[in-house]
């Protein structure tokens, strides 16, 4: 079995979640048998949808983080996706339904002005049609201002949170119409090919995913067509799609190199399709409720800012965060780095983990003027080395993470084989001396499934027969029971 789908991965750290989305997560995939991954990701796409263009995080004087999150979950057909989304994204219908209602009184109240207006307008303009030749220039200021005044009323639209299938060309006219912000939550990958042109055009239309993610200006000038405009774009993804969709991304133009791969937090959750108990329990009631009234809460709570509301960190949050990013910086070293490979996504992991704390801050406390914690940052910190394990997986799938891939897939091979608990690096050079001629062959692939979790290396050992001491490495019980 390829290494590719066998990296060792830690589990989603749901217990950094408040209290009303962990337990909503967790009985979520308790009650459809499915792994709490793709729950816990859709909660996040859901959040992010909640606060997505209404909430700015502040680290320093330069550095302004958005907190929309791109994420997609990878898991096979018939893994019961639809009904996890169901129960997840249903409170957002809810809120855009308060929404509305809300909006309901306002969307009279300009129709029946506009139509009052553009009346007033013809009026006045036939008045100066047919006005006298001395009364003309009055009667054209008359015209020319009531007209001004009727194109000044503007129809509220319907608020909308979240769109299914969309193309590029919608997507911006929906950022545009809705305060520059939307979710795209789908159950199917296709919505993935679909926003980013896949599916029309041999040329992806990238543009509104690279700056809806990082909210720079999006402006769209079309034949025909009245140009638009979005500011500061706030676009959430929250997709679900197959494994094998996500091996042929980083062959599609422009998806690595623009950066549309590093912007994505990836899931790849163990499948639980033949070993799920058909008997489960349902979301209990209360906690369905609880969770429905806190995410409309929030919706409803942030939806009052027109301008976004900017968070800050204390002064410990940033010391927290100053940590990671030391962390993280030489392991993007393009010739000794662990995460050299994927430094494309690496170097935004530190923004992502901000972004994700901005979430877990909002979903934590109604009381939006307090900064941002150093717990909160260490809690998003751990999603972030989730996503970071699950990354490294993705790109194992698409083949770009490791040169050294296919030497440690042969090795993992013998190592299954042979059922090996312990063995030396002598052993594996014995066993494997048609592939490698050196113990020296045997570096890189025996670091990389160290890197993986699947061996770690003891002390060194003399054999019987003296000569040079051997490396022993003992081998992950999971490494046996996941061939």
């Amino acid at each position: 079995m390829p290494l590719k789908t066998d990296r060792l991965v830690r589990p989603f750290p749901v217990q950094v979640f408040p209290q009303w989305l962990a337990e909503q997560v967790n009985a979520v995939a308790e009650a459809t048998q499915t792994p709490v991954d793709l729950a816990a990701s859709v909660a996040l796409a859901c959040l992010s949808t909640a606060a997505g263009g209404k909430v700015l995080v502040r680290v320093d004087r330069s550095w302004v983080e958005q907190v929309n999150l791109y994420t997609v979950t990878a898991l096979p057909p018939g893994s019961r996706k639809s009904p996890v989304f169901r129960a997840m994204t249903t409170p957002l219908s809810a809120a855009e339904d308060v929404l509305r209602e809300q909006t309901a009184a306002r969307r009279v109240e300009a129709e029946i002005g506009a139509r009052v207006a553009r009346a007033r307008a013809e009026q006045a303009a036939r008045k100066a049609e047919t006005s006298q030749l001395g009364d003309t220039p009055e009667a054209i200021a008359d015209a020319t201002a009531a007209a001004q005044d009727a194109d000044l009323i503007v129809v509220p639209e319907l608020p909308r949170l979240m769109t299914d299938d969309v193309t590029p060309e919608s997507c911006v006219s929906l950022l545009a119409t809705h305060g520059g912000r939307i979710a795209v939550l789908s159950a199917e990958g296709d919505v993935f090919a679909t926003l980013t042109g896949t599916r029309y055009s041999a040329q992806p239309n990238l543009g509104v995913f690279l700056k809806g993610h990082a909210g720079d200006k999006l402006q769209v000038d079309r034949k025909g067509r009245d140009s638009e405009t979005v500011e500061r774009p706030a676009l959430t993804l929250g997709v679900t799609t197959q494994p094998g969709t996500l091996a042929g991304l980083a062959a599609q133009s422009g998806f690595r190199d623009r950066g549309v791969l590093a912007r994505i937090l990836y899931s790849l959750p163990v499948n639980t399709v033949g070993q799920r108990d058909n008997r489960a329990e349902p979301v209990p009631e209360n906690t369905e409720t609880a969770y429905t009234r806190a995410l409309v809460s929030l919706v409803l709570r942030l939806a009052d800012h027109d301008t976004p509301r900017e968070l800050t960190l204390t002064d410990d949050a940033r010391q927290v965060l100053l940590e990671f990013q030391d962390w993280i910086e030489p392991r993007l070293h393009p010739r000794t780095g662990q995460l050299a490979p994927i430094t494309d996504w690496a170097s935004k992991l530190a923004g992502a983990v901000v972004r994700i704390a901005g979430l877990l801050h909002v979903a934590h406390t109604t009381n939006h003027d307090q900064p941002i914690t150093a717990d909160t940052i260490r809690n998003a910190e751990q999603i972030g080395r989730y996503y970071l394990d699950h990354a490294l997986a993705v790109y194992d799938l698409m083949g770009h993470s490791d040169p050294d891939l296919d030497d440690a897939r042969a090795v993992l091979d013998w190592v299954r084989k042979h059922s090996h608990d312990t063995f030396t690096r002598r052993d594996a050079l014995r066993g494997l001396q048609a592939r490698f001629a050196t113990a020296t062959d045997l570096k890189a692939p025996l670091d990389l499934l160290t890197e993986h979790g699947h061996i770690r290396p003891q002390e060194t050992r003399t054999s019987s027969k003296g000569g040079r001491p051997s490396t022993t490495y003992e081998v992950h019980p999971a490494t046996h029971n996941n061939p």
